[in-house]
């Protein structure tokens, strides 16, 4: 069994911004290729920030928790704030990652910049 802190639990069991986001203006989609988890993030930028974000994951409960506390992280954040957070940054958030679960964190990062980067694309076009 593996050990998560409390953090880790305390979003899994209670999911912070799970859900679909109306009104997103960018969208990020990723899958773990080894374990099958998937992530969908929506987010709401104003004015160059992170006004309002969502997710929706089909995963296990480290993947549950950091896709709820990516949503918190980057609250309020420039885009380029938010694109340099790293899977380091989100496994401190969550008090640690066990070796085996290290791969959550790392997708909801590229979740996150596949968002980011939608968005800048679109709004390039």
């Amino acid at each position: 069994m593996e050990s998560y802190s409390d953090i880790i639990l305390d979003h899994a069991e209670h999911p912070r911004n799970q859900g679909d986001l109306p009104g997103a203006n960018a969208r990020g989609y990723q899958m773990n290729p080894v374990c099958g988890d998937t992530l969908a993030l929506s987010l709401r930028i104003e004015d160059g920030r992170i006004a309002e974000s969502r997710f929706q994951t089909e995963g296990c409960t480290a993947s549950v928790a950091t896709s709820s506390v990516i949503t918190e992280l980057i609250a309020g954040l420039t885009l380029d704030e938010a694109m340099a957070l790293t899977h380091e940054d989100v496994s401190d958030a969550v008090g640690g990652l066990p070796t085996s679960k290290l791969h959550s964190a790392a997708l909801v990062i590229d979740a996150l910049r596949r968002a980011i980067g939608s968005y800048r694309l679109q709004q390039a076009g």
